[in-house]
């Protein structure tokens, strides 16, 4: 199939990725304010957690069931309606008055905020070939910034004008996205011919058929688990004695990702240039070195944001070359593709959060981090046992 790869400018790019930004940016805003949600509804603090974990569980949903829809339809009509129903149920959310309707409505937020996946599919559908992964990084910067803006930004509004204003102010943007998504996205029809309950059976079939899939897939989750791992042992570990910080002081590291933010845009015009294969072993070898590091530089806040930022910046790095030899593996109609993959890296996530606090909690931070580091070491040993043309180029597409 024919694709006008020109359409898609350097504005477009920068647009799609500021949306990408906002949209995942939604799922995250209430976790700042959990006391204060749960002192509006009258709930605990543990009903309210057990509400907000519904968007990351909607989050996967969305992955399996809503990415594949923009090579199905128009991807602007798609999107476009993806940014709507979080406007509505962004907005439904500031009003509603029972934590078990926080969480159904928090549920349909997360499989929305999956709109970034979606983004992030079509931007590696039209980009040229030759700028696909400098383009995915631009996408996947925002994506990331979404990540670290919704709870900062969140957690301020929230202090500001109260948390349902708050979500009526993401609301609002998500409203005015999916308005200019329709104006500034081009007109591309759909790429699958496959109807859509075919398109999802054959999404398990492609591990089988694709090495390509496979490898990025197994990397993937890997270098997943290590981050949410360290992120989540981090909380913990700085929460007990002998730092007993505060929430808000803890919330503060996660500036260090900024340079992650930069990193991946790096990464993307590096994968262009050199190929997934270097980029990737490159960022892991920048992280793996980082996590160790973690092991003794935790009383140092100087060298904890750091390492933490190194870190970020190789996995996050890593993370913009793998994928980027995902959606090339079917140009033409890569969503279907991009869901197999990130259904698998995020459930490898959840499986990284719940190990990083259970064990920072019970074995301490300095083993934690190690067996990150370890995690991380075997990503790479993934990555140079697997023979090149599988971490750079496609596998034959399957008749």
């Amino acid at each position: 199939m024919h694709t006008d790869h020109s359409r898609l400018r350097g504005q477009i790019v920068g647009f799609i990725s500021l949306a990408a930004a906002l949209g995942t940016a939604a799922v995250y805003p209430l976790q700042p304010a959990i006391a204060e949600v749960g002192g509006a509804l009258g709930a605990s603090l543990g009903s309210v957690g057990v509400a907000l974990a519904c968007g990351p569980v909607g989050y996967l949903c969305g992955l399996a069931l809503l990415v594949p829809l923009v090579d199905q339809f128009p991807p602007r009509y798609v999107l476009s309606a993806q940014f709507g129903a979080l406007a509505v149920a962004l907005g439904l959310n500031a009003l509603v008055g029972q934590v078990w309707l926080l969480g159904l409505v928090l549920g349909v937020i997360g499989a929305c905020s999956s709109v970034g996946a979606g983004l992030s599919s079509v931007t590696a559908r039209l980009a040229s070939p030759d700028r696909r992964a400098t383009a995915l990084g631009v996408v996947t910067a925002g994506i990331s910034a979404g990540i670290l803006a919704g709870r900062i930004v969140g957690g301020w509004l929230a202090d500001l004008i109260g948390w349902r204003a708050m979500l009526g102010v993401f609301a609002g943007g998500c409203a005015v996205v999916a308005m200019a998504v329709l104006l500034v996205l081009p007109s591309a029809a759909g790429a699958n011919d496959r109807g859509y309950l075919a398109t999802l059976r054959s999404i398990p079939g492609l591990y089988r058929q694709y090495s390509v899939l496979r490898l990025a897939a197994v990397r993937g989750t890997l270098w997943f688990f290590a981050f949410c791992a360290v992120w989540s042992g981090l909380a913990v570990a700085l929460s007990k004695p002998p730092f007993s910080y505060s929430a808000e002081r803890i919330g503060l590291y996660a500036f260090a990702g900024i340079l992650g933010i930069f990193a991946t845009r790096i990464a993307g015009s590096w994968t262009d240039r050199v190929g997934a294969r270097r980029v990737v072993l490159g960022g892991l070898s920048l992280a793996g070195l980082a996590s160790a590091v973690l092991a003794v530089a935790l009383p140092s806040t100087v060298s904890t944001l750091v390492c933490l930022a190194l870190f970020d910046a190789g996995l996050f790095a890593a993370q913009v070359a793998n994928q980027s030899t995902v959606l090339a593996i079917e140009p033409d109609a890569p969503a279907r593709f991009n869901s197999a993959y990130m259904v698998v890296y995020f459930a490898g996530g959840s499986l990284g959060t719940a190990f990083g606090a259970a064990a920072a909690e019970r074995v301490g931070w300095a083993l934690t981090v190690l067996v990150t580091a370890a995690v991380i070491g075997a990503a790479a040993v993934v990555t140079l046992l697997a023979r090149p043309r599988e971490t750079c180029r496609p596998a034959p597409l399957a008749t």
